[in-house]
């Protein structure tokens, strides 16, 4: 008998604990998730507490987005070799300035020499095909020379004009001049000129190596056509056009910025729900460097949007809320989503509310914050 009473007591225990258990896990969330706060007129106008609606305004929206300095591909060349060839010398170094045509480099090997004396020995047969050529045209026209012999003095003189220009051809692609080449010029050297003013940007080569066509052996940068190219995300994409201004700077110059424009914007979101946006720097921008991270605002077009004062927006848990008004002493926390503050406004983004139509605290917001976490702590 005693044994059942026990037993019987032990369940109405289990029975009693779950009961409290169930209560507070019904109560608490309500309690955490209360939005709504009531205050009486005195504390209304201790608090400075006005209501009213939010105003309807052109909003420019500035986007705030990081990029890069990035140079399009005409403003960086890479220098090879088109016969490759040992290099004898160079003074280049990564920073250093070079103007278009200045020699950069020597490059040594005896194909180079190989090619002058092909191209020398080709001109002067040229000159004897071509007097034969003549001397066999002035014996046609006279009946003296048969029509096969000068068919075949023709032909030698046409092809032997495609071998010269064929080899005079690759003296240019070389930098060798084949108008000025005799035989005291041959050189087993050939000078390696600067296509571009700019700046070295790499070097990948070192005295003495043998060099293939493909190697490249520097990279130049033309800094005058620089441009930012910005990432902005999926959701800002369709604000954006070109024309739109841009303020860019360097986190390591915050205090320095620059005006840029956009000139292109990408047609593909990237696997990071990004597109690349090319603005073209307007003004001096030379301390600006390739691969430089930047970051940068751009002003989109206006936008009709509802604005409130700064004060009707409270900060809490990371998001913004704002108050609106019920009935007289009552209000309700409302969350908003809100744009950058300009002239101590604030634009509302999110249309999915008619604010206009909505009473809403626009000033002593932070009383009521206080007021409703006071009121959670109870």
């Amino acid at each position: 008998m005693k044994a059942i009473i026990y037993i019987l007591c032990m369940l109405m225990a289990v029975a009693g604990c779950k009961q409290t258990d169930t209560q507070e896990a019904t109560t608490m969330p309500e309690k955490a998730g209360n939005t709504r706060v009531s205050l009486s007129e005195e504390s209304i106008k201790n608090a400075g507490i006005t209501t009213g609606l939010a105003s309807m305004e052109n909003v420019i929206q500035v986007l705030r987005v990081n990029g890069e300095v990035d140079v399009p591909p005409q403003s960086l060349v890479s220098i090879s070799f088109p016969l490759g060839g040992y290099l004898k010398s160079t003074d280049l170094l990564p920073g250093m300035h070079v103007n278009k045509g200045q020699v950069i480099a020597l490059m040594e090997d005896q194909s180079y020499v190989q090619l002058q004396q092909d191209y020398l020995q080709a001109l002067s047969k040229l000159t004897m095909l071509k007097l034969d050529y003549e001397r066999q045209t002035t014996l046609r026209d006279d009946d003296a020379s048969s029509k096969k012999t000068f068919e075949m003095a023709r032909t030698d003189y046409e092809m032997q004009q495609i071998l010269v220009k064929g080899l005079s051809e690759k003296l240019k692609i070389l930098g060798i001049d084949p108008k000025i080449l005799t035989v005291e010029k041959i050189s087993r050297t050939v000078s390696m000129r600067s296509p571009i003013d700019g700046f070295v940007k790499t070097v990948m080569v070192n005295i003495g190596k043998y060099v293939n066509p493909s190697d490249v052996l520097f990279e130049i940068v033309d800094p005058r056509d620089i441009h930012a190219a910005l990432t902005v995300f999926e959701k800002d994409y369709y604000k954006l056009k070109s024309g739109q201004r841009v303020k860019v700077w360097n986190a390591g110059r915050p205090e320095k910025t620059y005006d840029a424009e956009i000139i292109l914007i990408s047609r593909n979101i990237d696997s990071t729900f990004g597109a690349t946006v090319h603005c073209h720097f307007e003004g001096e921008h030379r301390d600006l460097l390739p691969g430089m991270y930047i970051t940068a605002t751009i002003e989109t077009d206006g936008q009709i949007l509802p604005v409130v004062p700064e004060a009707a927006i409270v900060r809490h848990d990371g998001k913004h809320y704002l108050f609106t008004a019920q009935d007289k002493g009552n209000y309700t926390m409302a969350e908003v989503t809100v744009g950058d503050a300009k002239d101590g406004k604030l634009p509302l983004t999110a249309n999915y509310i008619d604010w206009t139509k909505q009473e809403i605290v626009l000033s002593g917001a932070y009383a009521l914050l206080g007021k409703l976490m006071n009121v959670e702590e109870e």
